[in-house]
């Protein structure tokens, strides 16, 4: 399993390497100038020459490009172009907030989606499976800023129960901050953990073993949660372990309308700044975050299911008895 886990890092490498020149070739090819951005329009162009050496940008593409990887190596990932910071700062005291809003969203999305999933697959083509499949099916249609905007409008404004932006400052505050924008970005999440969860127990409800096990007198319960749900879980867990993911790097929209200060938030600010720095760290942090958590999902099928260890070590044994 070491061996796994370390070949798998090692396959982040050209990733990482693909997305940072996909990313730097983008920025390149943008018409905005960062030297424009930062000093504005009145400005001579000797101040300007001069602020270009200064930060390198009269540099060949492919000499700022491995000069970037050979810094990030060594854990530099530069400085904002906005406030001189070093970005590494920036983007670590804002990760925090983007782990806490994903997390919450993804635990409430495990926490209403997937119950529901196994009531809807249970009670298969009934008036709740059929109220179920469209509420997952509109769950994953809405946009999430639509979503964002009305949960506004109603429970900040009109009613006036929830803050509309910001995070707060004391615990209390924090989690009334975090209600409005983690429910919005969990619909769509709760929407796939409904209808995989579904498809998965309804495929699994067919099996013999079940059959055997109610013939030998098992509580409908016990079935339920040791035979149905825990054989179906791999697919489950893959779809929470995608969407994880997914919100850690894909929470820009949510964190904009909501002004919630995480990375999302910060990357488009970068983007709108061309602070080329910045965003290559934010993309970079997204980057690791994504990869990491499909290396925890695929490690997590070896406690959930041992008959996959038991492959791997398996195939493991013939390769050291063909050497």
């Amino acid at each position: 399993m070491l061996k796994y886990i370390v070949k798998r890092i090692l396959m982040l490498i050209p990733v990482l390497l693909g997305v940072i020149f996909i990313i730097f070739s983008i920025m390149e090819l943008s018409p905005m100038d960062a030297v424009d951005v930062i000093m504005g329009t009145d400005v001579t162009e000797e101040e300007a020459d001069a602020l270009r050496e200064e930060l390198g940008l009269n540099r060949p593409f492919l000499v700022r490009y491995a000069d970037y990887v050979f810094s990030l190596v060594r854990g530099d990932m530069g400085t904002s172009y906005k406030n001189g910071r070093a970005v590494s700062d920036e983007i670590f005291s804002r990760l925090p907030n983007t782990i806490l809003l994903a997390g919450t969203a993804i635990l409430l999305a495990c926490i209403v989606g997937i119950p529901i999933g196994i009531i809807s697959a249970k009670r298969q083509y009934t008036l709740l499976d059929n109220v179920t499949t469209v509420f997952a099916l509109v769950g994953a249609a809405v946009p999430v800023f639509w979503l964002g905007l009305v949960s506004v409008l109603i429970f900040s404004i009109g009613l006036k129960w929830l803050p509309a932006t910001g995070m707060g400052k004391t615990p209390l505050d924090i989690v009334k901050s975090l209600i409005l924008p983690a429910a919005a970005i969990s619909t769509s999440a709760c929407a796939v953990f409904m209808r995989q969860t579904r498809s998965s127990m309804l495929d699994v409800m067919q099996q013999e073993y079940i059959d055997t096990a109610r013939s030998k007198g098992a509580k409908e319960s016990s079935i339920t949660i040791s035979h149905m749900l825990r054989n179906a879980l791999i697919p489950i867990i893959t779809a929470v372990g995608l969407q994880f993911g997914t919100l850690l790097g894909g929470s820009v929209i949510t964190e904009n309308v909501f002004a919630w200060p995480g990375l999302g938030r910060y990357v488009v600010d970068s983007i709108s700044k061309r602070d080329t720095p910045a965003v290559l760290g934010c993309v970079v942090m997204i980057s690791i975050m994504f990869s990491i958590m499909n290396l925890l999902t695929d490690i997590l099928y070896a406690f959930v299911d041992p008959r996959i260890k038991s492959q791997y070590m398996s195939k493991r044994g013939r390769k050291k008895n063909a050497a």
